[in-house]
C-alpha cells in the first residue's frame, strides 16, 4: 500500500528528475546535468534519513527508492558510455547485476513477502560508483580526476559484484530475511 509522507514524494521526486537530467545532458547541459544528479543524491540521504527519523518507512520506500537510485545511477552511466566518458561494457555488467538483483528481490517479495535490506556491501559499492561518476563526469576538465574516476569505477564494480553475491549468500541461502510492512 502506497502512504504518501515527505520520504515517498522524494522518491518519486528522484525518479522524476531522470528525465530531466538525460534531457539536460543530450543537449549539452552538463554542468545543469550534474546539479540534478547532486539533487537526486541529496534527496536519496534527505528521504532515508526523514523515514528513519520520523519513523515513516514504508514497504513502497523500501522497494522504491533503492530502485529510483538504481534507475538514476544507470542513466548516468548509460549518458557517460554513449558519450565516452566510461567504458559500455562496465554499465552492461552493472546493468545486468541490477536485473538479477531486482528478478531476485521481487521473487523474494513475491513469494515470501520479504524486502531485501541493503547491507554494507550494498553501500559501499553505492559510494565508489558515485565517486566514480563524479570524478568521470565532464564537469571538471582535469585528466588526473577522470583517471581516479576510472579506478574507482572498476573497485565500485567490483565491490558491486561481490555485493550481489553476499546478498544471494544472506537472503537466499540462509534464509535472513525482513518482511515487509
Amino acid at each position: 500500500m502506497f502512504v504518501l509522507n515527505i520520504p515517498n514524494i522524494l522518491t518519486i521526486i528522484r525518479m522524476a528528475l531522470i528525465p530531466v537530467f538525460i534531457t539536460l545532458y543530450y543537449n549539452g547541459l552538463t554542468t545543469l546535468a550534474f546539479a540534478v544528479y547532486v539533487a537526486a543524491c541529496v534527496t536519496d540521504a534527505v528521504d532515508g534519513y526523514l523515514a528513519r527519523r520520523l519513523n515513516q518507512v514504508t514497504a513502497f520506500g523500501k522497494l522504491m527508492d533503492p530502485l529510483a537510485d538504481k534507475l538514476m545511477q544507470l542513466s548516468m552511466m548509460l549518458c557517460l558510455a554513449s558519450t565516452g566518458y566510461m567504458p559500455l561494457w562496465v554499465l552492461l555488467v552493472l546493468l545486468g547485476k541490477e536485473v538479477v538483483m531486482v528478478t531476485g528481490g521481487t521473487l523474494l517479495f513475491k513469494k515470501r513477502d520479504v524486502v531485501v535490506m541493503s547491507n554494507w556491501s550494498g553501500k559501499v559499492a553505492t559510494v565508489l560508483l558515485i565517486l566514480a561518476i563524479v570524478a568521470v563526469f565532464p564537469w571538471h576538465g582535469v585528466e588526473a580526476v577522470t583517471q581516479l574516476g576510472h579506478i574507482l569505477l572498476y573497485v565500485g564494480l567490483a565491490m558491486s559484484l561481490f555485493s550481489m553475491v553476499n546478498y544471494g549468500l544472506i537472503y537466499v541461502k540462509n534464509g535472513n530475511s525482513r518482511k515487509a510492512h
